[in-house]
């Protein structure tokens, strides 16, 4: 396994040692003990999969209270994955990093708690893979708008397909920072 530091502290990519033969493939997605290695502690408490279509953009989503930490993966197809660090006093407040993920490269992103995620789909279709490190809550669920001028995400799509909630979505500005995790050095 290789990790890969971002430009944003504590996000990380996570290139699993992949064995290729005539049947296929096999690779660990996630190993308990290589990834306290790395540095990743986190307990896993549910896996979520979803399935959309090119141009579905879906985030940037978050949770506040009971922030989770995802580790991402794509199991079919291409998404353009983006983490933005929403932690209130960081240094790197509102900036974003972003990553391929496909079926054929195998990365995985580390995104920890404290940063919303988003991914679009670049390819016909996509299958995505994310363990999350807290259970959904309903009542912490959150998001920010997609295309936010002050974050200027580079995204590889002009006019996605969106959920309503992702429509709804404020900016980063338009949230109190009592509705934002903070930041511990």
């Amino acid at each position: 396994m290789r990790i890969i530091e971002s430009p944003l502290p504590g996000v990380l990519v996570v290139e699993p040692r992949v064995f290729d033969d005539d049947r296929g493939c096999f690779y660990e997605s996630y190993n308990e003990a290589r990834f306290q290695e790395a540095g990743i502690r986190v307990n896993f408490v549910q896996t979520n999969v979803s399935r959309s279509s090119r141009g579905v953009l879906r985030g940037l989503h978050y949770q506040h209270p009971a922030p989770q930490g995802k580790l991402i993966s794509v199991l079919a197809g291409e998404v353009y994955d983006v983490a933005v660090d929403i932690r209130h006093g960081s240094p790197t407040f509102g900036q974003w990093t972003a990553v391929m993920l496909t079926e054929s490269n195998y990365r995985h992103l580390w995104v920890p708690e404290g940063f919303a995620h988003g991914f679009c789909v670049v390819s016909d279709t996509a299958t995505l893979m994310y363990q999350c490190t807290t259970h959904y809550d309903a009542s912490a669920d959150a998001s920010l708008r997609w295309d936010d001028p002050a974050l200027a995400i580079d995204w590889p799509v002009r006019d996605p397909l969106l959920s309503p909630k992702d429509q709804r979505a404020p900016l980063l500005a338009e949230v109190p920072p009592g509705r934002l995790p903070g930041y511990v050095s």
